[in-house]
């Protein structure tokens, strides 16, 4: 059973008990405002259903979330490969989402941190890549707290957005997990 623990967050496996609170979450406005449109409770249940393949296939997945001294569900962290073609495929993705209440005390960048460590150490992964719509600041603060370095050249046009849609242009971010730093002191 997968469970990381960082200070203040318990990233874990998906409940069944965890589909209402992740509906919520997605059929929040300002939640889903960087996405085309929020999802219904049906569109929650069946991505929960296709991150619990995802694991199933790759020993990986987007994974719940939840706060460490309420025990409430927060939202979703994790990797996944990229599943739609672009330039930059094939690779693996880190992406978060997290619960409107639970914005502005650094879970996301904490959570995600926890998942790039267990990346490299545990899965040998050497690559990750986050993106997002070039409207969204805010992921793109997270993505640069965890120490992502955006790549210009990776910017893309994403396939299942809508041409022509305010959300369509991407940007790209990379982090190379391969260095450890060990040799200078850092881990």
């Amino acid at each position: 059973m997968f469970r990381l623990e960082t200070d203040r967050l318990v990233i874990r496996e998906w409940r069944d008990e965890d589909i209402a609170p992740f509906a919520s979450l997605n059929a929040d406005k300002e939640v889903m405002r960087y996405f085309v449109e929020p999802l219904t409770y049906e569109q929650s249940a069946l991505m929960v259903e296709k991150v619990r393949y995802v694991y199933d296939e790759y020993g990986y997945t987007f994974y719940a979330v939840e706060e460490k001294c309420s025990g409430h569900f927060v939202g979703l962290t994790g990797i996944a490969p990229v599943f739609f073609e672009v330039d930059f495929v094939p690779v693996i993705e880190i992406g978060w989402r997290m619960a409107r209440p639970f914005w502005g005390k650094g879970y996301a960048p904490e959570a995600a941190r926890a998942v790039l460590n267990y990346a490299r150490d545990e899965l040998g992964i050497s690559e990750i890549v986050s993106f997002t719509a070039e409207l969204n600041k805010n992921s793109m603060r997270v993505m640069e707290k965890i120490g992502m370095v955006r790549d210009y050249d990776g910017d893309f046009l994403h396939p299942k957005v809508p041409e022509g849609h305010e959300l369509q242009e991407h940007v790209l971010y990379r982090f190379s997990l391969w260095v450890k730093f060990s040799f200078l002191g850092f881990s």
